[in-house]
């Protein structure tokens, strides 16, 4: 019988900063993009760099960072990673050209990839079963905090401060961040394995290649560059699997696929950040394009949802000691369904009264679903190679993240341009913006009717397609998830034991 650690929830309150800093980042950045383009002379082409060159390094280094955190200590790695991210956001403060922006958002990258993975992996090493949930819980409503509290800040911050603030503010937080870990966190490492340097590249590579695709898709289609590095990806990613399955102590031990838990949560997780991706695109655009509001109200205009997803998570997670993951999964993939449909019959005429009505909505379905899904995760995750198994739900859920905004993305550019009438002028079909700026200067004033009504259709597409899709994920964890939910050996011995766990 193991002792509890006594810290555990200090631990928890650690890990918790530490996933702030990491979360609350690109939020408040993406209201700095304007200033940005004043101030540096950003090009649109820069201001695009700028923010997919954080997410291309990040999304490609998880995998690896996760996997020597397991080998070289995880609190280590947490700290490294808040170290890097917290000197790239000083330097980046401090930039006079857009280029400079850009390679430090990349090492800021590098730094939330090296620290993201120990977040998860400490916190299921330090509580056991019986308040991992609750913990999960804590640290899920957390990082929907950050996407509130981004936007927020960065509203106030960019009011007083200027642009530079924006990474500024990454400063202290990773200050304080480490200073907890040193203090509250112990160290913990998986066994000792050998080095897989190979594997190390093959996953930087590939997983580098395929996010590059994705976040190109929008801007370029499917143009030769975005095809060659799909081509790459796929490629260079199945010589990775072949590679990993041959060795005797892999990088990512592809073992834990073999659970349905696993599988099933982890597209349980992208399907959310999928779908969610859809809330943030379509409705930032709704709130500043159609509503008139400000960046700084638009941020606060979320807030509902994630009051209502704070109050959610708790509760899901003390019914869930009565009801399987797999019910409140099935039940909270369906509400969020339901929100999409509430959604996608906004009018003209609604306001922000019904969309606070389907915010709430997908609160509800997002408290429901992530503390039974994450419970699902870690539950099937060996604790010996924690550090990989919550790196692999990072990359699904960051190439579930930008999957969303490619594909939903597109959607959304090409209702809007079939939803205009034909006698619009070209100028104007490109985007809502697009149209609204054509319309300021020729006193178009019909032409910000007809295309905030096409916009409004075009977001009606996407939520109904982000409709379907979360129930096509229901259908998928009733099928593949399992009602009662057991520990990686458990389950390795019931369907084919895992090569990685240990009895």
């Amino acid at each position: 019988m193991t002792t509890k650690n006594p810290r555990r929830w200090w631990i928890l309150g650690a890990l918790c900063l530490s996933l702030l800093v990491l979360t609350i980042d690109n939020m408040i950045l993406t209201l700095a993009i304007p200033a940005l383009m004043s101030d540096l002379g950003a090009s649109p082409a820069s201001v695009q760099w700028i923010l997919d060159a954080y997410i291309l390094v990040f999304a490609g280094a998880l995998l690896t960072a996760g996997s020597m955190s397991d080998r070289f200590g995880r609190r280590r790695f947490l700290n490294i990673g808040l170290s890097i991210l917290g000197v790239a956001s000083l330097l980046a403060a401090f930039a006079e050209e857009p280029w400079q922006v850009v390679a430090c958002r990349a090492v800021m990258g590098l730094g939330a990839a090296i620290a993201m993975p120990s977040t998860l992996s400490i916190l299921i090493n330090v509580f056991e079963d019986d308040e991992r949930r609750k913990a999960m819980s804590i640290w899920g409503m957390v990082s929907m905090l950050g996407i509130v509290l981004g936007p927020a800040a960065g509203g106030l911050l960019l009011e007083h401060f200027g642009w530079a603030s924006a990474f500024l503010i990454n400063v202290p937080l990773a200050i304080i961040g480490i200073i907890s870990a040193v203090i509250l966190i112990p160290e913990s490492k998986g066994p000792a394995r050998p080095s897989d340097p190979v594997g190390a590249v093959l996953s930087v590579a590939g997983m580098a290649a395929l996010v590059f695709a994705l976040i190109q898709i929008p801007h370029e289609g499917w143009s030769n560059r975005v095809v060659a590095a799909a081509v790459a990806a796929v490629v260079i990613l199945a010589v990775f699997v072949v590679w990993e399955l041959k060795r005797e102590y892999p990088m990512l031990p592809l073992g834990i696929f073999r659970s349905r838990d696993f599988t099933g949560a982890s597209l349980a997780c992208v399907l959310i950040v999928f779908t969610n991706g859809a809330v943030m695109l379509a409705l930032t655009q709704y709130l500043q394009l159609v509503l008139g509001f400000s960046p700084m109200t638009s941020a606060l205009a979320f807030a509902p949802m994630a009051v209502v997803v704070g109050i959610v998570n708790p509760l899901a997670a003390t019914v869930g000691k009565h009801i399987s993951n797999k019910t409140l999964t099935v039940v909270g993939l369906l509400v969020i369904a339901g929100s999409f449909v509430i959604l996608s019959m906004t009018g003209p005429e609604d306001g922000y009264g019904w969309l606070i009505l389907g915010l709430v909505t997908v609160g509800v379905g997002t408290g429901l679903t992530t503390p039974a899904v994450y419970a699902t995760l870690t539950s099937a995750i060996p604790p010996e190679h924690a550090g990989v198994g919550s790196a692999v739900n990072d990359t699904i859920q960051q190439g579930g993240m930008a999957l969303g905004v490619a594909a939903l993305g597109s959607v959304l550019s090409s209702a809007y341009t079939d939803a205009l009438p034909s006698d619009v002028p070209e100028a104007a079909r490109g985007s809502l913006t697009d149209a609204l700026a054509l319309a300021e200067r020729t006193g178009a004033t019909d032409l910000v009717r007809v295309a905030r009504d096409a916009f409004l259709e075009s977001q009606s597409t996407v939520f109904t397609v982000a409709a379907a899709m979360s129930v096509l994920g229901a259908v998928f964890a009733l099928i593949v998830l399992r009602r009662k939910t057991s520990g990686p050996v458990e389950e390795a011995s019931a369907e084919a034991e895992l090569e990685t766990s240990q009895v």
